[in-house]
This record gives C-alpha cells, sequence and structure tokens, in this order.
C-alpha cells in the first residue's frame, strides 16, 4: 500500500482523545513526515534572457533598478501593526499539571510550557459535537481576548492545536483564584477599602471593554480571577460579542448571563440591549462582595423578578418609562408601589456606597450609570480608602491543587490547681 494511501481521508472520523489528555506528558507530539516536491526550474524567457540585454546597459544601473523594485503593492500599506501570519503550535509544547473546571464552552486544564516552564492555563474548546464548522462563540472569545489587552482582563497568549480538527486548545495566563470560590473560603468577607479596590479594577476592565464595543454578557463572581497580590482579571469571554449598529437579524439573543446576575430587561424578553445589561451583573457583584453570598439566589426568572421587585420595588412609570413595552411585561400583576429595601438589606454601608449600588441596580437601562460614570464616584474617594493590591492576604489555590495548612493543635489547659501533682526532687530517678 502507497503512503498516500494509508493516510486518513477528509472523511475519517476525528478521534475524542489525544495522548495529551489521556498521559505521557514528557513525549512529543508525533511528526508526520512532510514530503517535498522538486520543481523543475524553468528557463528564464526569452525577453530576460542575457542575450536580450543591450551590451551598453552598465551593471550598476541594472542593480539599481532591481534594488529600486517595490517589496509590496504600492496602494497597500506595508505590513508593520500585525504580526505574520503562522501556523499554530501543538499542544505538545505544554505539559498538563491538573484538570481546574469544566464549563458549558470548554475544559480548562493547568499547564507547564516546556521551553520556558510558564504555568499557563489551557481552554480546551468542545468541538466533538460541532456540525457546521468552528463554534462562532470560540471565534468571539477569541476576538474579544485579543482587542480588549487591559491589566484587569486574562491575558491570551496564543492557540494551539491537537492530534485531531477537534482539538484547540486557547492558552492564557494562569490565575490562581476566582472570586466565586474565595469567598467561600474565607473566614471574613473582604473589607470596605479591599471592596473598594476590587470594584476599581472591575470597573476599569468593563469601561475598558465597552470602550472597544465588547459585551460580556457573563459577568459573575466566578469569572472574576484574583491572583495574590490582589489583582483581579476578567475572564471567560464565552458570551461576548461586538454590539451597536446592525444588531441582526431577529435582535441580540436572551440566553445570556447566568441567571442570578441577569438583568430585568432580558428576564421580560428585551431583543435589544446593550453595556447596561453588565452593569447590572457589576451591581449584583457589588452586593455580593458586601454579603459574602449572592444577591439574588433564584430557582429560576419568575423567581428572581419576584426577588427582584420585592428588593428594589415593583416598577412604575416613573423608575421604568419603557417597562409597559417589553414583551412580557404583560403577563406580570405588579404589586401596590412601595420603596426600596436596599438599606435594611445593607445597614452597614455607607450613603455614597448605597447610591452607587442603587444606580447599579436600576430598572431603566437608560438611566443606568455606566462603567466610566461609576470610576469618578464620590464612594471611592471617601474615608476608607480603596486599599493598595500588594497589601491582600494571599489564600492557597484551589485551581493549584493547593490546601489550607491544618492549625497545630495545641495542648489543652492546665487542670484545677487542687489536682494537680508537682514534680518534686523525690519523684527524680
Amino acid at each position: 500500500m502507497s503512503s498516500d494511501e494509508s493516510r486518513p481521508g477528509p472523511s475519517t472520523p476525528a478521534k475524542k482523545r489525544s495522548r495529551w489528555d489521556a498521559e505521557d506528558h514528557s513525549s512529543e507530539g508525533p511528526q508526520k513526515p512532510v514530503a517535498t516536491k522538486r520543481l523543475k526550474s524553468k528557463p528564464p524567457p526569452e525577453s530576460q534572457s542575457p542575450a536580450s540585454i543591450p551590451s551598453s546597459a552598465p551593471a550598476s544601473r541594472q542593480v539599481s533598478v532591481e534594488r529600486r523594485r517595490p517589496t509590496h503593492s504600492t496602494y497597500v500599506p506595508p505590513r508593520t501593526l500585525h504580526p505574520p501570519i503562522v501556523p499554530s503550535r501543538s499542544v505538545y509544547c505544554y505539559e498538563r499539571l491538573n484538570s481546574i473546571e469544566e464549563g458549558s464552552y470548554g475544559v480548562v486544564f493547568r499547564a507547564r510550557e516546556k521551553e520556558t516552564g510558564d504555568i499557563v492555563a489551557l481552554k480546551k474548546l468542545k468541538l466533538d459535537e460541532e456540525k457546521h464548522g468552528f463554534p462562532i462563540t470560540a471565534l468571539r472569545e477569541i476576538n474579544a481576548l485579543m482587542t480588549c489587552k487591559h491589566e484587569n482582563v486574562v491575558g491570551i497568549r496564543e492557540v494551539v492545536v491537537g492530534d485531531t480538527l477537534t482539538q484547540v486548545f486557547i492558552v492564557m495566563d494562569f490565575i490562581e483564584h476566582d472570586l466565586k470560590t474565595l469567598l467561600t473560603v474565607m473566614p471574613s468577607p473582604f473589607l470596605q477599602s479591599e471592596v473598594k479596590t476590587l470594584m476599581l479594577q472591575l470597573l476599569s476592565a468593563v469601561a475598558f471593554c465597552h470602550e472597544r464595543w465588547i459585551l460580556h454578557r457573563d459577568l459573575k463572581t466566578s469569572n472574576l480571577l484574583m491572583n495574590n497580590r490582589g489583582t483581579i482579571k476578567v475572564a471567560d469571554f464565552g458570551l461576548a460579542r461586538r454590539y451597536g449598529d446592525p444588531v441582526g437579524v431577529g435582535g441580540l439573543t436572551q440566553l445570556v448571563v447566568t441567571l442570578w446576575y441577569r438583568a430585568p430587561e432580558i428576564l421580560l424578553g428585551a431583543t435589544t440591549y446593550s453595556t447596561a445589561v453588565d452593569m447590572w451583573s457589576v451591581g449584583c457583584i457589588f452586593a455580593e462582595l458586601l454579603l459574602k453570598e449572592p444577591l439574588f439566589q433564584a430557582k429560576n426568572e419568575l423567581e428572581l423578578i419576584s426577588m427582584i421587585f420585592k428588593l428594589l420595588g415593583p416598577p412604575t412609570g416613573t423608575t421604568w418609562p419603557e417597562y409597559s413595552s417589553l414583551p412580557l411585561a404583560k403577563t406580570m400583576n405588579l404589586p401596590a408601589p412601595y420603596p426600596s429595601q436596599l438599606r435594611q438589606k445593607f445597614p452597614y454601608i455607607t450613603t455614597a456606597g448605597l447610591d452607587l449600588l442603587s444606580q447599579l441596580l436600576t430598572y431603566d437601562p437608560e438611566q443606568r450609570i455606566t462603567a466610566e460614570e461609576a470610576l469618578k464616584h464620590p464612594y471611592f474617594s471617601e474615608s476608607p480608602y480603596p486599599k493598595h493590591p500588594d497589601l491582600f492576604g494571599s489564600f492557597p489555590s484551589a485551581a493549584a491543587g493547593e490546601k489550607r495548612q491544618k492549625l497545630y493543635k495545641s495542648p489543652s489547659a492546665p487542670a484545677r490547681a487542687a489536682d494537680y501533682k508537682l514534680l518534686t526532687e523525690f519523684d527524680m530517678p
């Protein structure tokens, strides 16, 4: 059988697993021989043959003509702002260390680059069930990460591939913690100064994304990563996309944002929305940092709407003028109007902090505060001032497999003096 017949054709089904997924991290990937084809040298055309060049032309003039020949079209600028197009590296350049978590759009591993020793996060995209080519959600995620280069957005390094077409990995910076896990293991909630620092970093990242016309659409504490130096980074852009005009046929999808952080306009069937949906999620994260637990822990959408109305009061024509035009508004039975219960829910926050929270959790998307405006809110300039990130405490990383060190068991306190027998010199051997 020839070498061409032994190769799998385009219709050969891709393998589900590779050696990188199963074992043998130190071995390099299979290197396929590259067939080289010898090209026949063509004789120069007669018009460019040496016989056709007049002998009277000096050699220096011919060399100068060749040097002045442009390397690109005069109508297209040279490619200086973008890197050259090169093939993706193999996933075998990395050694898998452990699995971190599995989400709806991929599985995240912790790995080490063999050449440099850097610890990175590898997100394997779920392509096994794809029947229509490369998923658009993955393309949007890669594009959003490349567009939003910010100190508080997780950095993307490259895209690597495995043995088959279904093994595509996004290489990102590894961050030790996520805020959701950190809030559950912390013995006490964050201080007010620490909450301000975290919120400033989150708002800075969200403002940067919105400035570049990127909607995250899935902001939550589990998608906020935090390192041991007090810096948080927004991650998981699987639902992110560009926004603006036109929005596409049928509007924007309503199947976005995790339920507990979903804005009321999406719950009520809005097909056009903007940056305000991210700001509602930021308000829910702000409340979660203060409470050390999610603000709206609902089981379904109807229960979530009821919890929102109970905390903020039912919407009125003043607080939400466009409420009656929403598709699902007619199915809702609103109770009698009553004021917001935010102060009762957050009794220890300052007046400025409560004002920022209420502006983030505003019903009307048009009146909801933007990220740029929130960064200038007086809450961040009052005492206690934001703590420097370097002063944050460190915790064991669950993603790296670290465990909190157990405390030494100290001896019990002495018994009562009447029952305690003192050691005398007669007891000595």
